[in-house]
C-alpha cells in the first residue's frame, strides 16, 4: 500500500493563498493610486503657486 503524502498539496495551497493575497494587494494599490495621484497633483500646484 502506498503511503499518503500531502506535502505537495499543502505547498500548492500555500502558493494559491499567496497568489490571492498578491492580487488583493495589487488591486488595492491600483484603487488607491488614482486618489493619491490627484492629491499629489493638488499639492504640487499649491507649492508652485506659493513660490
Amino acid at each position: 500500500m502506498l503511503r499518503s503524502d500531502k506535502r505537495g498539496a499543502t505547498a500548492i495551497e500555500y502558493g494559491l493563498i499567496a497568489a490571492l493575497i498578491c492580487v488583493a494587494v495589487i488591486g488595492g494599490m491600483k484603487s488607491l493610486g488614482g486618489g493619491s495621484n490627484g492629491m499629489w497633483g493638488k499639492l504640487d500646484s499649491k507649492v508652485d503657486n506659493a513660490m
